[in-house]
């Protein structure tokens, strides 16, 4: 199954009248009526439930929740989102949930006076409005504002509860914190966990939070990367390990050491298969003669761990062969076998029939710009340019004992700039040497302004690979990356479909027969999976708006 699509991509196709369908492949799609109000941009859809679609719209700085009609898409309603005052302070917006058909916005108030980072949940009414039934989830101490951290959310594969994770740094007390909540659809709390890690004696530790997930069984799991530099004995020393909370064992913590040496773990994507295999796919680095990290990828490695017993049974380390090397750094630094820059994120982890795996991951950057202000009655206000890059997409097959069956590269070269107000959506920043790196999901803040037209999505049917994404006219027929063109305008993408062959890996091109003026594009950033064949998704062009339904048949 697939563990997580972080963004879903696009299959372009032209709609001109209320539920006209298209056809691409194995993939139906049709969308609903046009939506008249269309000031507030979509940037979630939470869920179906109750006969209607609930989603999460924005207009400037303002939030709206916005019903649809299941049947016809139709819209129902549009209610402001304003929860109550907490300490004196409005909330800021963190999540839109939908557990077993109950509805729940969330958001963050920082006392500044007790120096406490909360998080605030408030059930809303079948008809998208705010009701009285609240709720206090988080309380966590903190040290100041700028060390407040985020919070992460990950939803249970049967929908009915919500991991919530709170991390953040004490620089001056020299400790990393993080603490895991799991909530049911009542808001009452299953279990919680909150774990500090002092790096006093190991000023050099490098602490990541690689990963973390809620299994089938409510069984939660978080994999932890640390690294530091033993000094007296002239050794590096590298902790991966995954830290177990089962349910079975009443979430009492359980450590799962996997060991190995002259090798640094650069990220991680987890899954648990329906064997009871835990499984953990990323890039590793090679390390210096000092024992660190020279932060360049090396290849993919593979982890399993059996469910039950917490043994690890098995661990393969592959270098990338050469052929995909040329594809990313061309063949005269892959001949002088270079290593690879680190900029590609962990996108999708599927799993096969045979026990393999499937690991996909995406070449991601941003860029922030210089902000410049201007003065609007006595109040300064700054504007920062930012750019998103989302290009190549490493592909690799995984045998079941975790050797490469092959691997290719998605040639496309995506991009989308634009100017925000605050770079402070990108939540809890990074210390030297603390971070999170759970997912690539764009920021909230930033959607509806254009990154939501980038990425791609896998599709996996019948044993063979898809993947879609938008691209530039102009690449129609080209898989080769040395020869793509960039995807500027992303109001002129085209929709593309690259399938793979499922015993070498070979990719097969599928473009639209014919191009189109007036066909809707669909925004991969917003969309809501609600099962392995079935996506409701969001799609625009200029001022026509449209919610629809994806079918993989």
């Amino acid at each position: 199954m697939l563990k997580r699509i972080t963004f879903i991509l696009l299959i372009l196709v032209s709609y001109t009248t209320v539920n006209a369908q298209g056809q691409l492949g194995p993939i139906t799609i049709t969308h609903g009526k046009e939506i008249e109000a269309d000031k507030e941009k979509i940037v979630k859809i939470a869920g179906e439930t109750n006969g209607k679609i609930y989603t999460l719209a924005t207009k400037g700085k303002n939030f709206y929740i916005k019903v649809f009609s299941s049947v016809d898409m139709d819209l129902i309603s549009v209610n402001e989102i304003e929860m109550d005052d907490f300490i004196d302070k409005e909330p800021n917006f963190e999540e839109i949930a939908v557990l077993n058909n109950r509805i729940y916005i969330i958001g963050s108030v920082y006392d500044r006076k007790n120096k406490v980072n909360n998080l605030l949940a408030v059930e809303i009414s079948k008809d998208g409005k705010l009701t009285t039934n609240t709720k206090k989830l988080f309380s966590t101490k903190v040290t100041k504002n700028r060390e407040k951290g985020a919070f992460y959310f990950k939803y249970s594969p049967n929908l009915d509860k919500l991991l919530i994770m709170h991390a953040s740094l004490f620089d001056k007390e020299e400790i990393m914190q993080y603490e895991i909540k799991l909530i049911n659809e009542n808001l009452d709390i299953v279990t919680s966990h909150l774990e500090k890690v002092s790096f006093e004696d190991r000023k050099d530790l490098e602490f990541t939070i690689s990963d973390f997930d809620i299994t089938q069984e409510d069984d939660i799991f978080l994999v932890i990367n640390e690294s530091y530099r033993d000094r007296k004995a002239k050794k590096n020393i590298e902790k991966f390990e995954v830290h177990a909370f089962k349910g079975a064992s009443s979430y009492n913590k359980e450590v799962i050491k996997i060991d190995f040496t002259g090798k640094e773990v650069i990220n991680c994507e987890m899954l648990m298969t329906a064997n009871n295999t835990l499984n953990l796919v990323g890039f590793y680095s090679s390390v210096n003669k000092r024992g660190k990290a020279n932060w360049k990828l090396k290849g993919i490695y593979s982890a399993t761990i059996d469910g039950s017993s917490n043994e690890v049974t098995n661990l393969k380390f592959n270098i990338f062969d050469f052929d995909t090397k040329v594809k990313l750094i061309g063949e005269r630094r892959a001949k002088k076998n270079k290593d690879i820059l680190p900029f590609y994120s962990t996108h999708s982890l599927i799993e096969k029939e045979n026990g393999g795996l499937i690991f996909l991951a995406e070449y991601r950057q941003s860029i922030i710009g210089s902000s410049s202000g201007i003065g609007i009655g006595g109040l300064g206000i700054s504007f920062t340019p930012i750019t998103f890059f989302t290009n190549e997409i490493i592909v690799t097959s995984l045998n079941a004992d975790g050797s490469v069956e092959w691997a290719n590269v998605i040639a496309k070269d995506q991009r989308a700039s634009f100017t925000t107000m605050s770079i402070g959506m990108y939540g809890f920043s990074n210390g030297s040497n603390f971070s999170v790196g759970v997912g690539i999901a764009i920021p909230l803040a930033v959607l509806g302004k254009g990154p939501e037209y980038l990425g791609a999505i896998p599709i996996y049917t019948n044993g063979e690979l898809t993947v879609v994404f938008n691209d530039n006219k102009k690449n129609i027929g080209i898989t080769d990356i040395e020869e793509i063109k960039k995807l500027g305008n992303y109001n002129k993408a085209i929709p593309t479909a690259f399938t793979f062959n499922k015993v070498n890996g070979d990719i097969t091109r599928i473009d639209p027969e014919e191009l189109q003026e007036d066909q809707l594009i669909l925004r991969p950033g917003v969309y809501y999976i609600k099962s392995n064949k079935e996506y409701l998704i969001y799609s625009s062009r200029k001022s026509e708006d449209k919610l629809g339904r994806m079918i993989i048949n």
